[in-house]
């Protein structure tokens, strides 16, 4: 967690995948698993500079979903047929997390999710948590054609929940991501684990402890 004095935010911009839903590490390695493929398989695909590439090009939308499936899975060398969909099969809600985002939204706080885009299609990733229900502002990286950790994604984010930066709190699972939030004068936290992420935001935030509530 990074470093922060007490300060009283007015705001609150949680990433998803990693944040919002269950560990990405485990996810990868259960569909590593399922796919019986030597662990690490996955990530060391992601690391090689054309797989990064791939990323970068469905997060900015330069290329849609069916592509990199079939990019990634040439790279791995398996069936690309809806590969985002089997890698992210046991993507599952952090109930937590997203209980703390509706809790401070009631609260007066101004939430937002700020994602760099998996695809829409044919595996929607989005589809069961009602983002724009949930919050009051969702900016995915492929609307805009920059990601993370472009500062200008941020500075939209935060324009369109006309809250300064410095009364904002962001958190995310990539360390990469936090730097350029940091150097706008957004407070920032590294988030591993479900109920870690959201006992430090019921912290920082000033909500009260609460019992684990499963559902949304």
């Amino acid at each position: 967690m990074a470093t922060m004095s007490v300060r009283r935010f007015s705001g609150l911009i949680l990433d998803f995948a990693g944040v919002l839903t269950s560990n990405m590490v485990e996810v990868i390695t259960r569909f590593e698993d399922r796919e019986r493929l030597p662990r690490g398989t996955f990530l060391r695909g992601w690391a090689d500079p054309r797989g990064a590439e791939l990323y970068r090009r469905l997060e900015v939308g330069e290329i849609d979903q069916t592509d990199w499936n079939d990019g990634f899975g040439a790279l791995l060398g398996i069936n690309p047929d809806n590969l985002m969909g089997r890698l992210l099969y046991e993507l599952d809600p952090a109930y937590e997390v997203i209980k703390v985002a509706r809790e401070v939204r009631a609260a007066g706080i101004r939430t937002a999710v700020l994602t760099n885009s998996l695809g829409r299609h044919p595996h929607d990733p989005y589809a069961p948590y009602d983002l724009r229900g949930v919050f009051d502002v969702v900016v995915f990286s492929t609307d805009l054609g920059i990601r993370k950790p472009d500062p200008a994604i941020f500075l939209h984010t935060l324009d369109l929940l006309d809250v300064p930066a410095r009364s904002c709190l962001f958190a995310d699972d990539t360390e990469a991501n936090l730097p350029p939030a940091l150097a706008l004068g957004i407070a920032a936290i590294h988030a591993l684990d479900e109920h870690e992420t959201a006992a430090q935001l019921r912290t920082l935030l000033g909500l009260p402890a609460a019992a684990s509530a499963r559902g949304f």
